[in-house]
């Protein structure tokens, strides 16, 4: 009978045979059979007792090692461009090991998050613990979760707090990573569903209480998976950049450019100056200045700060904070354009004639100095005849100057044509302690307009610049609305009593007239509700194909490189086209011209849809307190489940459900977006008015539901359906099915 091995013996084995760890395989090599199994079995069971050996399935390994075949997630590019990946499942006691991509050149492009199957090998002397040479690429990320942790003894489970998600997820002991009863967990998938139907999931970190007041834009943050560190590599070449001297640029010191930005803005990253074109040959004409901030002289292509900009793509804007998409060290500082500072920029000379339209325009790399730093509010202010202290010195030869380039820029508008839509900008005030204390509608000025108008003809001069010059760069574009959308939005307004014309070339001039015939009445609002659900969504490709909205035929992003990479491109562009240095557009960059528009795009959707979900979760917050209150509204959306409600004063959206409808089944008409009571006929739709009752506000989610009392003044009976009592559902779906069994029966016997 062969010797039971020792415990060192075992680990000796499992070490040096990693790919024969089974029990079986154990028992072959030391040569036991029969009873003498049992004994092997409890050395084993003993060892992964002390956390010697952990068993997967029907194998053991140590813990402290990975298996030569593991599914691995890719970590992102080193400051040298060397891919690393880390181990999906690690259980050691020591730190997480470092593993090391060695790639063939048929390998396919690996991303960060992408899912891989890797054979390791271990090394030794190295910076990293394991080369990892590609099997296959088996996904992208593991799907992540933002929830709630409830512990039990177990684990626990993550109740997730996504409205669309109501499935919870099961936790194992050991992937806890500690989290305590309550607490906002951040978590990814860990394997299939276990025997209850959950899928498991680990937790990645603990995020804290969720009632804390500003844990609502860190739920965002984390649930929408938007970058919220920057790596020390990309803050310390931040923190060592140095500012830009005269060298190779135009000293526009001398012009008094000013800023004009929100009261409580942080950066600044455009200036202007308006004076009167002292050309003959263009009386009542204006020279316009736009100075902005040359972010590309700080973030070179290929550099830590410019992968990570990419990466992010733009800033994220919260009411408690923001996701810059720079460090501050260049955000807030040496890219932004402080009263009394020196600082670099990228300008453009933009002359006007007295009609407002823009007869040339050159671009310069300059050093400015801007002569203050102003808010909308006292600049208006100053306009409508109350300068204060500040203001008043800049009236004559700046604020004056400015609004006579603005009122020939309208004019210019006003032929164009842009689409012209009036949907209020809610503002969430927060009190110190970052609660919700008012929800305000932000004034629309006409600081904001001009500040506005000024930028979207710099950005115009851009794109033709370099559309000029043939320089690659990237364009905003915005399709016009597709045809079913138009059809749904003629059906929205020939509902509502107002005409949108077929059989014509869609232009903006349209649909103004159709919000023309609105404004004022009580559709007014439903009607830029709908047409700005018809239009397409906006995004940035090589290829030019207009911007719909705004009526033009060329258009590029030039004004906010601090918090918009696609602007850094078309600034790269400009320094290129122009020979400014050697930190234009790389081979690099044009060649990823596409993907960059593409993964750029995907960013600034992901920021909105946060966004928008950091907004219902402190409109709902602001509301708990007044659940069973009853609210005013009008019917923003129609479902087959419910209806959707804008509330007067906040702005907020909340659901009807069609279950608390009243006692009679409702008929849902997807064209008509209506719902229709199958017994009394009574029509529910579009942008009636309505009084509701506040049911429910739940902060974590943003869910808001309520209970509807009148439509259109007119009281909704309550309570559910008799009992026993048929719905016309219900009727008919039996009715459908008994004629198609008929129909079945009858094919069968014509055989």
């Amino acid at each position: 009978m062969a010797q039971i091995p020792t415990k060192p013996e075992i680990l000796r084995w499992i070490s040096d045979n990693p790919t024969k760890t089974a029990k079986r395989d154990i028992a072959r090599a030391f040569g036991i059979k029969g009873a003498a199994r049992i004994d092997l079995k409890r050395l084993l069971k003993e060892l992964e007792d002390d956390g010697h050996l952990e068993k997967r399935r029907k194998t053991y390994r140590d813990p402290e090692t990975l298996p030569p075949v593991s599914v691995c997630e890719v970590a992102g590019p080193d400051a040298d461009g060397d891919l690393h990946a880390r181990p999906l499942e690690w259980h050691g006691e020591g730190p997480e090991p470092r593993i090391l991509l060695v790639l063939r050149d048929a390998d396919p492009a690996l991303g960060k998050g992408d899912r891989v199957l890797l054979r390791l090998s271990a090394v030794e002397g190295e910076a990293h613990h394991y080369e990892g040479r590609l099997i296959r690429r088996i996904g992208g990320g593991a799907r992540r979760i933002v929830g709630i942790f409830r512990a039990h003894a177990e684990g626990g489970r993550i109740v997730p707090i996504d409205k669309g998600e109501d499935r919870e997820w099961m936790v194992r002991p050991r992937e806890t990573a500690g989290a305590e009863d309550g607490e906002l967990v951040e978590a990814e998938q860990s394997g299939p569903r276990d025997r209850l139907g959950l899928k498991r999931a680990r937790i990645l970190e603990r995020l804290g209480d969720p009632s804390a007041p500003r844990a609502v834009s860190l739920i965002a943050i984390h649930q929408h998976g938007i970058p919220d560190r920057f790596p020390d590599e990309v803050t310390a070449a931040a923190e060592a950049a140095e500012p830009a001297g005269l060298d190779g640029r135009r000293d526009l010191r001398d012009l008094p450019l000013v800023t004009i930005d929100p009261s409580d803005a942080r950066d600044h990253d455009d200036a202007c100056f308006a004076a009167p074109d002292d050309d003959p040959k263009n009386p009542g004409g204006h020279v316009l200045w736009v100075a902005i901030a040359d972010v590309a002289h700080y973030v070179r292509p290929g550099s830590p700060l410019d992968r990570e900009a990419r990466l992010r793509g733009n800033s994220t804007y919260f009411p408690d904070r923001v996701v810059p998409m720079l460090p501050d060290a260049l955000s807030g500082e040496l890219c932004s354009l402080h009263e009394g500072e020196d600082r670099a920029c990228i300008a453009v000379r933009m002359v006007l004639d007295a009609s407002g339209e823009k007869i040339a325009h050159d671009f310069h790399r300059g050093l400015m100095r801007s002569a203050a730093s102003l808010a909308y509010e006292e600049v208006q202010a100053a306009r409508d005849g109350t300068p204060s202290d500040r203001t008043a010195p800049l009236m004559d030869k700046v604020i004056a100057p400015l609004y006579a380039a603005y009122e020939a820029l309208r004019s210019a508008r006003e032929r164009r044509q842009p689409l012209e839509l009036d949907l209020p900008e809610r503002r969430i005030v927060l009190s110190p302690e970052g609660r919700v204390a008012s929800v305000d509608f932000r004034d629309r000025l006409d600081a904001h307009r001009l500040i506005e108008e000024f930028m979207v003809l710099a950005n115009v001069a851009a794109a033709e610049e370099l559309g000029r010059r043939k320089q690659p760069l990237l364009y905003r574009v915005h399709e016009e609305p597709s045809p079913e959308k138009l059809e749904a939005l003629r059906e929205v307004a020939v509902a509502s009593g107002f005409v949108l014309a077929k059989g014509q070339v869609l232009r903006t001039a349209h649909l103004n007239r159709l919000l023309a015939q609105a404004e004022g009445s009580e559709f007014d609002e439903l009607m830029n509700m709908s047409t700005l659900r018809a239009m397409t969504q906006a995004y940035y490709a090589p290829e030019n194909f207009g911007h719909f909205g705004l009526a033009l035929k060329r258009y590029a992003h030039f004004t906010s490189p601090i918090r918009r990479y696609a602007d850094l491109i078309v600034h790269r562009a400009l320094v290129t086209a122009h020979g400014w240095g050697d930190d234009g557009l790389s081979s690099a960059d044009v060649e990823a011209l596409e993907a960059t528009g593409k993964a750029i795009s995907d960013t600034e959707r992901r920021s909105m849809v946060a966004e928008r979900d950091t907004t219902d979760r402190y409109l709902a917050a602001f509301l708990s307190e007044r659940v069973g209150d009853e609210m005013t509204g009008r019917i923003s959306g129609v479902q087959k489940f419910g209806l959707f409600v804008k509330l007067d004063g906040t702005g907020a959206d909340g659901l009807v459900p069609v279950r608390s409808l009243g006692r009679e089944f409702f008929v849902f008409d997807a064209d008509a977006q209506t719902l229709m009571g199958a017994d009394s006929g009574r029509t529910i739709g579009l942008g009636q008015r309505v009084t509701v009752r506040l049911a429910e506000a739940v902060p974590v989610t943003g869910g808001v539901v309520l209970d509807l009392l009148e439509v259109e003044g007119d009281a909704l009976p309550k309570g559910p359906g008799p009992m026993g009592r048929r719905s016309p559902k219900r009727k008919a779906g039996k009715a459908k099915a008994k004629a198609g069994a008929v129909k079945r029966k009858v094919k069968r016997t014509r055989r």
